[in-house]
């Protein structure tokens, strides 16, 4: 697994190390012990999956309060999503910042989000779907949400067509 460091602090893109022979490749995605090594979160207690029927699907910017904040692993597993996460802890060097990373079927690369991180993401294509992994169980009462185009991130969306629910479209604009 190769690890790199993104502009926002404690953020990683991993992408897997591939062995690869006449059969085709295998390749680890997942280690605790080498995450663990790492100082990070290791262990995750749920997996799910997202699945967006058309281009322009935009899901976000969801975090969960403590105690039951989220560290996720985000994998792209079927076509392409634009994927971001926004720092909204208040101590970090790099707070109300925001990065994207493409995340494709083909790069397969993973993209490590800390707990106190939103996340969102866009589709790039039709049809993709999304792997998460998640360390804290969810907690209805615990999500929170910050509104995709509010100024005060200036989130760079690549696709002017949106497929939202009002939920994500209608969060209160962020006031810390």
């Amino acid at each position: 697994m190769l690890f790199h460091e993104t502009a926002l602090a404690g953020t990683f893109v991993i992408e897997p190390a591939p062995f690869a022979d006449q059969r085709g490749f295998f390749a680890r995605t997942v280690s605790a012990d080498v995450l663990e090594a790492r100082g990070l979160v290791g262990r995750f207690n749920e997996c799910s999956v997202s699945f967006n029927h058309r281009k322009g699907t935009l899901r976000g910017m969801h975090y969960q309060a403590a105690p039951f904040a989220e560290t996720k692993l985000v994998r792209c597993t079927r076509g392409a999503i634009y994927d971001v996460a926004l720092d909204l802890r208040p101590d970090s060097p790099t707070f109300r910042r925001w990065i994207a990373e493409e995340l494709t079927d083909d790069n397969r690369r993973t993209l490590y989000i800390p707990a106190g991180c939103a996340h969102g993401f866009q589709t790039l294509t039709d049809d993709a779907e999304v792997l998460y992994m998640i360390d804290a169980p969810y907690s209805p009462e615990h999500g929170r949400g910050v509104r995709w185009d509010d100024a005060a991130f200036a989130i760079a969306w690549p696709h002017a067509e949106r497929i939202m629910n009002d939920r994500d479209r209608t969060y209160p604009d962020f006031t810390g």
